[in-house]
Formats: C-alpha cells, sequence, structure tokens
C-alpha cells in the first residue's frame, strides 16, 4: 500500500522533532554531567551561563533561553523564517530545561579531565548533529554568526571562532590555564561527532565504468542491484577512439556486488570508484 505524500509529510516531520528532541536532551546531558560538575567551560551563549553560574550563581539553562529569545526573534525574521525559527526555538527550550531540571541529579560521572571532556564533547557533538540534521539549531552563537553574515558578510566560521575566543578568554581567569586547554578539546571533539553524525547514512560510492561490454553490465545493474545507471560516450585521448562509460551511483554496502558484477562481464573494464558525500533522490535520501 502506497503512503500518501501527506501522510509521508507528517511522517517525516514527526521524525524531525524526534530527533530534536533526542539531540537537545544529549547536549544538556553532556553540559550538566560532564562540563559543568567539572568546570569546563563550552563555547557559545552556554559557555557565558556557564561563567554566569560560576560568578553569580545564575541558573545555566534559564540564562541560555533569555539570552537566546532576541537572537530567536532576529533569526525568524532575517534568517529562516517558521520552519527555522519553530524548530530552533523548540530545540532551546528542551534544551534550556533539561539543563536546569536534571541539576539536582547531576552528579559527575568521572573526575578523569581526558574521560569528561572526550565523552562531553562527544555526547555534545552527537546531539548537536542531531538537531542540525533535523533542520534546526541549538540557537545562540550560531544566529549570531548568521545575522553576522547577513549584515557584514563576515564568514559565520570566523564570527564563531572570534565569539569563542571572548569566551575562553573569560573562562581562562575564572577556570585556569588548564580547564581551557581541556575545553578546546571538547570543542575539537565535538566538532569531529558532529561530522560524523550529520555524514552518517548519506555517504555512497560513485562508479565510472569504461567497458566494451556496456549492455549486459547495465542490464546487471539495473535488474541485480535495482540501481539507475547512466551511459555517456567518452573519447579516448590517446586513441581518440569512442568508448561507452557507465556512471552510477550505489551503496556502500553495494560495492562489492557492483565489482562483482563488472569483473564476471568485462574484466578488462577500467573501473573509477569514488567516494560521494550525500545523494539526494529516489533509492537515497529524499530531497526536501
Amino acid at each position: 500500500m502506497t503512503t500518501s505524500p501527506r501522510w509521508r509529510r507528517i511522517a517525516r516531520i514527526l521524525t524531525d522533532y524526534a530527533l530534536l528532541t533526542i539531540g537537545a536532551l544529549l547536549s544538556a546531558t553532556a553540559v550538566r554531567f560532564f562540563l559543568v560538575p567539572n568546570q569546563v567551560v563550552t563555547g557559545g551563549l552556554t559557555g557565558v551561563a556557564q561563567l554566569l553560574n560560576t560568578f553569580i550563581g545564575t541558573p545555566v539553562g534559564v540564562v541560555v533561553l533569555v539570552l537566546n529569545i532576541p537572537l530567536l526573534i532576529a533569526g525568524w525574521r532575517y534568517l529562516g523564517g517558521a520552519v527555522f525559527g519553530v524548530r530552533t526555538f523548540y530545540t532551546v527550550v528542551v534544551m534550556s530545561l533539561a539543563i536546569d531540571g536534571l541539576a539536582p541529579f547531576a552528579r559527575p560521572i568521572t573526575n578523569d579531565p581526558l574521560l569528561y571532556s572526550l565523552y562531553g564533547g562527544v555526547i555534545d557533538g552527537i546531539g548537536i548533529g542531531l538537531v542540525l540534521r533535523a533542520r534546526g539549531t541549538t540557537g545562540g552563537s550560531d544566529i549570531l554568526a548568521r545575522l553576522i553574515e547577513r549584515r557584514f558578510g563576515v564568514q559565520p566560521g570566523r564570527s564563531l571562532l572570534g565569539f569563542d575566543t571572548m569566551v575562553f578568554t573569560a573562562a581562562l581567569f575564572s577556570y585556569g590555564p588548564e580547564k581551557i586547554l581541556y575545553a578546546l578539546l571538547v570543542a575539537f571533539t565535538a566538532s569531529r561527532a558532529i561530522d560524523t553524525v550529520l555524514a552518517a547514512g548519506k555517504g555512497a560510492r560513485q562508479a565510472l565504468i569504461i567497458t566494451s561490454s556496456p549492455e549486459p553490465i547495465r542490464q546487471a545493474v539495473l535488474h541485480r542491484l535495482g540501481r539507475g545507471i547512466t551511459q555517456l560516450e567518452a573519447i579516448g585521448g590517446y586513441t581518440g577512439a569512442t568508448r561507452v562509460v557507465l556512471l552510477c551511483v550505489v551503496a556502500r554496502t553495494e560495492i562489492g556486488a557492483l565489482k562483482n558484477i563488472v569483473s564476471n562481464v568485462d574484466p578488462a573494464a577500467f573501473v573509477i570508484i569514488g567516494e560521494v558525500e550525500e545523494v539526494l533522490g529516489e533509492g537515497f535520501t529524499p530531497a526536501r
């Protein structure tokens, strides 16, 4: 039974909000159980909230939410409209409430600096990655950087670096240089975890097959792998002869079967296989 476009859209929205929720809770867990108890400051507005918590005892989650409100309004107006605004607002609220809601139960899981830095960064990065996959953000300096880019043309990476540098400089005088070194380790680990989550399930392999037997290979790929294939005409640079080139994109797990098909049909075929970061369309990630 074919699912209607309306129900597919509803299912996609529900999936996105599930990812937003899980991502926000993971980020809150990293902050509350790994970073705050061990005085490891993060970048962005969460880092500012941690510093204020140290200086004057304000709740971390409440400060994160309050500082985000003007940025959320500006982001709604100038950046991504309703989808961006609603999803980011939802994520910030869930994360802020979770940070403070977990406070009574928060005890340092480990006192080993390497462990709480690595695991704090990994969990935070996974959470942020899930939020980004669901087309949301965790607010804060991400919105500020995009607003600065829109107004002044400054690349977001530079704005984020400048903002985080100010936060880490302030933390240097509060927590000491050793904690800042661990904070940088957290930032690096989180960035790698974010990239891993965003790339998960999206990668594929692209194959260019130069062969004298294009039709049997084309039929085998279509019927045995169920993948589309495009036939191109190419001219050899050395011989000047016209040759057929087959182009196809397959999942990582299918590359072995593809090579087996080609070797059985035409052992003399010339095959180029490359990594594809993301594929949109039928059989892969739906375009949306």
